[in-house]
């Protein structure tokens, strides 16, 4: 007896070859009927007798395309209608969204097998893709996820294609941005003055040029890269004096494995995720025959890697001796990426020597994402291109809700049904460029998740621009969420965390309920409401960023608050060529003189970093500290650290580090090692921290012994790994981010929680 069912499957579920996939599936079991894109995700029609049905429905859960991902399949009752087929119908652009943009993914291994095929008629065509592999969030204009509806609109399909494109058996059927050598994007090489370069093989061309050391800008699949060969020092010494970026890491690209593990150190996980349709840049240790340039990481005892993730990187690839470039986003320093070939050779011509382009044009530019593996599984730093905007699954309903995120590494985050949708990292908002840059993502992507304007979720800083950008919009209520407390929710969120939790919140700043800057904070509560239990005492910020921009400053600060006139006197030992303005320190902190309160732990690691001479001045967001957990040798573990005291005010319990500061400064003034004092103050945070966790659950005995770890601080393996070691010996439950970063880049995931949260009550 023939039945039909109504099937409507939602997720990610465009833009992977999900209808060819339909249709194939169908012809094997026989079923009659259509499949259809929607602004739902894909309507199935299906006829057959009840046990193909069945068969069908299963198949569709246990063998869909790797790239989708099935968030709801919901079967309905049908009247049987005679079809005598099985078809692909054409997209329905109706109705309210619910769909799932699709991602961009890394180029397969089938397709990369033709590019290499001398036979193939895509034979070294650096454009290739098919229905599991390519572009699909950078070059959508519209949804549903249809060709006219993507930079792709303006390449007419030859025959060729055309004819793979409607043969539903090919794997390239209904591949949106399906292209060739005779239809597709073209590659062109030019110099730095705009003047084309003349040949047929402008990527061989630009290998020749990389060869000789020289720099060239290549335009990627979410933006430009600056690059050179990773092994010429002296190019990539060019390199950082043309951008300016004088010591922060560089990314490298390795043309294989094998190439990454000359140098790095590396295990299955993170092959696997280098690997992935992801192919994010994954911090790795450096190994014992690193023969990198210095300069790619210098000081550091890791470097951030990825692999060629698509056509045009492997061919480039090809032509190459050295199977390594350094490849670094070719934007001006804290403005956004680089993705329009007319700013690329405005601002590019003083820095590259060529410029690879080509003519698919990027219309949502993404940066490449950044993971690092820890014990406790692989943490994102930066979550951007090949995860963004894949939602994720919301504890309730989150319906026109939207985060504007913080200052820093912002985001944004918009909440539709019990999704959340976290846009791409955009950066620093500090300037008019990367503002601009902010509000056309979102409203980008607005569009697309299409949910009512009724709950704007903002930082409590008053400062920070991204407050600002919310209040272009009309919503019908706006709520405030305070910095960590945002912290702790996404990262209970994170995890699928309900209920009261403890919440140790180490980051480098956030705007406190007491108008003081917090960021290093044991907090109790849950999504809705939170309780401070402990925090860092209180230290002047005397200059506010400039303070952050020269940590001697703050440790200078922190010195005099402290030791008083014996902190003057350190100071000037510590930093005897600033004698003269440490005076000055002094008299604004007597005076109150542009001088804010803050207790971080950002600003904490800051102060050490400088008075042990390893970062006296920052060149970018977090240097100082970051040189100092360097220092903290993980092969190396040591219980022992630094004395410190636990005071308590109004309830609270008051870390105080005035002890492990002053022998701090006597070990460096002796000239002990610093490695040592670095592995001492690390051990220090740990030891305080888990003697406060275990004063506290004495205090508040019937509280929860979850803790959930969050802020940017914890991008500290050290750090991170010893607090989760001695907390699980003490019986606690410790929880750390799975799915979003840790640091501000997951600050409007966050939001939005608390948001919700506050809402349902």
């Amino acid at each position: 007896m023939q039945t039909a069912v109504n099937i409507k499957v939602r997720g990610r579920v465009q833009g992977v070859g999900f209808r060819p996939f339909i249709f194939q599936i169908a012809e094997c079991f026989g079923i009659k009927g259509t499949v259809q894109n929607n602004m739902d995700g894909v309507n199935i029609c299906a006829e057959g007798s009840k046990a193909k049905i069945e068969s069908f429905i299963e198949s569709i859960r246990s063998n869909a395309p790797r790239l989708s991902k099935i968030q709801q399949i919901v079967v309905e009752t049908a009247t049987p209608a005679g079809a005598s087929e099985f078809k692909i119908i054409p997209s329905l652009r109706q109705g309210s969204s619910m769909l799932v943009i699709p991602i961009d993914s890394a180029v397969c291994d089938d397709c990369l097998e033709e590019m290499r095929n001398p036979n193939d008629f895509r034979y070294h065509y650096p454009f290739i893709n098919c229905t599991q592999c390519g572009p699909r969030y950078t070059i959508i204009s519209e949804l549903p996820y249809d060709r006219p509806f993507t930079s792709m609109e303006v390449f007419p399909m030859c025959s060729d294609c055309q004819s793979e494109y409607d043969n539903p058996r090919n794997r390239r059927h209904h591949a949106q941005p399906i292209a060739c050598p005779t239809c597709g994007p073209k590659v062109s090489l030019f110099g730095s003055d705009g003047s084309a370069v003349p040949g047929k093989n402008a990527i061989k061309r630009a290998a020749e040029m990389l060869k000789t050391g020289l720099i060239v800008a290549v335009k990627g699949l979410g933006g430009y890269h600056l690059c050179c060969d990773a092994r010429n020092d002296a190019a990539v010494a060019m390199l950082r004096k043309r951008k300016n970026r004088l010591i922060k890491p560089l990314a490298v690209m390795a043309g294989s494995i094998e190439t990454i593990k000359g140098f790095a150190e590396m295990d299955e996980r993170g092959e696997s995720l280098l690997r992935s349709p992801e192919a994010p840049i994954v911090i790795l240790r450096k190994g014992k025959s690193f023969n990198l340039a210095e300069q790619v990481a210098p000081g550091m005892k890791s470097v951030g890697v990825m692999l060629p993730y698509t056509p045009l990187h492997h061919l480039l690839f090809d032509e190459m001796d050295s199977g390594c470039l350094v490849m670094t986003s070719a934007n001006p320093s804290s403005l956004p990426i680089l993705y329009k070939d007319e700013e690329a050779f405005q601002y590019l011509g003083g820095i590259a020597d060529y410029i690879l382009v080509h003519n698919r044009t990027i219309l949502h530019p993404v940066d490449d994402s950044v993971l690092q593996l820890t014990e406790s599984g692989p943490e994102f730093i930066r979550r951007s291109r090949g995860y963004v905007p894949d939602p994720l699954v919301a504890p309730f309903d989150v319906s026109g809700i939207i985060a504007f995120g913080g200052q820093q590494k912002a985001t944004f985050t918009i909440g539709r049904n019990e999704q959340i949708f976290v846009g791409p990292h955009i950066g620093d908002l500090e300037n008019i460029e990367t503002i601009e840059h902010y509000q056309t993502e979102l409203d980008h992507l607005r569009k697309w998740v299409d949910t009512p304007l009724l709950t704007a979720v903002i930082d409590a800083h008053p400062g920070y621009n991204s407050r600002r950008i919310a209040g272009d919009y009309s919503f019908g209520e706006v709520i405030e969420v305070q910095h960590h407390h945002a912290h702790m929710a996404a990262c209970m969120a994170d995890n699928q965390l309900t209920g009261d939790s403890y919440g140790i919140i180490l980051d480098g700043t956030g705007m406190g309920t007491d108008g003081k800057i917090w960021g290093f904070e044991i907090l109790y509560g849950n999504e809705r409401d939170f309780i401070r239990r402990g925090h860092l005492k209180y230290t002047p910020l005397p200059g506010g960023d400039k303070a952050i921009k020269e940590p001697w400053r703050n440790a200078a600060a922190m010195l005099i608050s402290l030791l008083g006139c014996d902190g003057e006197q350190v100071a000037g030992e510590l930093f005897p060529e600033k004698r003269k303005e440490i005076s000055i320190l002094k008299m604004m902190i007597e005076k109150k003189f542009n001088t804010v309160e803050a207790g971080t732990c950002g600003r904490l690691f800051d102060a050490v970093s400088a008075m042990c001479g390893i970062g006296t001045v920052s060149t970018y967001d977090g240097e100082a500290a970051i040189r100092l957990g360097e220092l903290a040798d993980e092969d190396i573990w040591t219980d022992a650290g630094y004395p410190f005291y636990l005071g308590n005010s109004d309830g609270r319990l008051i870390f105080d580090f005035t002890r492990m500061l002053e022998e701090i400064a006597r070990d460096v003034l002796n000239g002990s090692e610093k490695s040592i004092i670095s592995r001492k103050f690390h051990e220090t945070i740990v030891n305080s921290i888990v003697e406060a966790m275990h004063i506290l659950t004495l205090e508040h005995r019937d509280s929860s012994r979850r803790v959930v770890l969050s802020g940017g601080s914890f991008h500290n393996r050290y750090l991170s790994v010893r607090l989760q070691q001695e907390l699980t010996k003490q019986g606690f439950s410790v929880y750390v981010h799975q799915n979003i970063p840790c640091n501000d880049g997951g600050l409007s995931y966050g939001q939005l929680i608390v948001a919700a949260a506050k809402r349902r009550k």
